[in-house]
């Protein structure tokens, strides 16, 4: 493995990561009714860090192998809509416009799993707790909505 492909993917990673410290849970998540398998604050952090290294490993193991094109492509697609997810759900606070950008999301990080699995193996395993962990994120996206459906986003007019 390239460090440097190691550090590129990882920058891309945090960079993604960024837009949890650009828009923080704040009051507004705190007064959101939320179903009790909610996993506690303290795991987030945890969970998106060890996450972030594991599919910079990946992206790196697999960036220079030959007929990486649609691994590469699913990889710059996930992280894009990891980016996007954060700034949809906690900044415009916009729980059902945060669904489909949660359904895609999943389905592109099914895509980069089985992309880097059929290059690598240990590339295809690094992306396996990230499918665990937003499918866990995406029915919790879900249930959000289902006990919050009253809720309204952020009114950028008002601003």
């Amino acid at each position: 493995m390239d460090i440097m492909l190691f550090l590129l993917f990882l920058a891309a990673t945090f960079a993604a990561g960024a837009t949890g410290a650009l828009f923080p849970t704040g009051e507004w998540y705190k007064g959101l009714n939320k179903p009790s398998w909610v996993p506690p604050n303290w795991l987030f952090p945890v969970a998106w860090t060890s996450i972030y290294l594991l599919i910079a490993f990946a992206g790196a193991r697999v960036a220079g192998l030959e007929g990486s094109a649609y691994a590469m492509a699913f990889w710059a697609i996930q992280i894009a809509l990891n980016a996007l997810w954060t700034p949809v759900f906690f900044g415009l606070r916009h729980l059902r416009a945060s669904i489909p950008v949660m359904i895609c999301l999943w389905c592109a990080v099914l895509g980069a799993t089985i992309t880097h699995w059929q290059l690598d193996t240990w590339a295809g395993l690094a992306f396996v707790p990230y499918l665990a962990w937003v499918t866990v994120a995406a029915a919790l996206n879900l249930s959000m909505l289902k006990l919050n459906p009253d809720e309204k986003p952020l009114d950028l007019a008002n601003m």
